[in-house]
């Protein structure tokens, strides 16, 4: 797909240092209007771990990628935040992510849309075939350190709870947040 957008951006120390943040997704259209936005223009693109391929809902094009089995961190080769915004932007790390949730202080996707970096519950892409869920309930974002070989922890969050900890499959697409140092 090819379209111009001009993101939103703010400074913060959330991450435990000033960082220029975008204030919504990669690849959405515009800001989500609140927590469980769940449309298409808010939710962006949907990204598989150590992957510079976006993926829409439907998904366009189509998901061919069902499992991912690499001891890897997200390389900066395939980082969407560089490659969509150019030199200086980047995803953030499981300890910016970290340093967020605790800073901010969020409790639930009320508190992660009310900070300053208005983080929406955008669902996810399933791995086995690329099916939305959950949109409008709970929100998944990566971060460029992985777990293990086949999962990352996330930041997630819904209705109740906000945590940085999840171990999630990395064949499944989830939204993505850039900063810039």
């Amino acid at each position: 797909e090819t379209k111009s957008v001009s993101y939103g951006t703010v400074t913060s120390s959330l991450s435990g240092a000033s960082k220029c943040w975008i204030t919504q997704n990669l690849g959405s259209s515009n800001q989500a209007s609140s927590a469980t936005d769940a449309t298409d223009a808010s939710a962006g693109w949907y990204w598989q771990f150590n992957r510079k391929q976006g993926y829409k809902v439907g998904p366009t094009p189509a998901w061919t990628i069902t499992a991912i089995n690499e001891n890897s961190d997200w390389t900066a080769t395939e980082d969407p935040c560089t490659i969509e915004l150019g030199a200086g932007w980047r995803m953030p790390t499981r300890t910016e992510w970290i340093n967020a949730d605790a800073n901010g202080p969020w409790a639930n996707s009320t508190d992660t849309y009310n900070s300053v970096l208005k983080i929406h519950a955008a669902g996810h892409l399933a791995a086995s075939n690329g099916s939305l869920t959950a949109r409008g309930t709970i929100g998944y974002y990566w971060n460029s350190t992985q777990d293990n070989n086949t999962n990352s922890i996330t930041l997630t969050f819904d209705g109740s709870n906000s945590h940085m900890g999840s171990s999630e499959d990395k064949a499944k697409g989830f939204s993505l947040r850039c900063l810039r140092d």
